[in-house]
């Protein structure tokens, strides 16, 4: 009960967030959305270590676990848009894969960097 409660409250803090980052972006208009603004502010928290990773860990977990789920509405809208699938879909996968290929590319360079750190081996 006690991490279901802790988990519950964690992601009321990541909507929140976001939510407030959102208004933030408004007001100020920035041509950034208030989810990247709010991305940004989290890790600058963390790694100052004003917020403790413990304070976010369960929420965050629980959210990556369960992320698939927040695209299956987008896919499923997809079959309204026959037309341009059929007209255009060669140059949207193509997009997507080259777009899928630097993110995993990224993130591995990150993750090494990462773990090159957390190894106490620089170089």
């Amino acid at each position: 009960m006690r991490y279901l409660v802790k988990l519950i409250l964690q992601i009321l803090f990541f909507i929140g967030l976001s939510w407030l980052m959102n208004r933030l972006a408004e007001w100020l208009h920035l041509p950034v959305p208030g989810s990247v603004l709010g991305m940004l502010l989290l890790f600058i928290l963390l790694q100052a270590r004003i917020i403790p990773r413990r304070f976010v860990e369960s929420g965050s977990d629980w959210l990556i676990a369960t992320m698939l789920l927040f695209f299956i509405p987008p896919a499923v809208g997809i079959i309204g848009y026959r037309q341009l699938i059929l007209s255009s879909g060669v140059q949207i996968a193509l997009v997507i894969a080259l777009g899928t290929i630097i993110v995993m590319l990224c993130s591995g360079l990150v993750a090494q960097q990462v773990a090159k750190r957390k190894g106490g081996t620089h170089g």
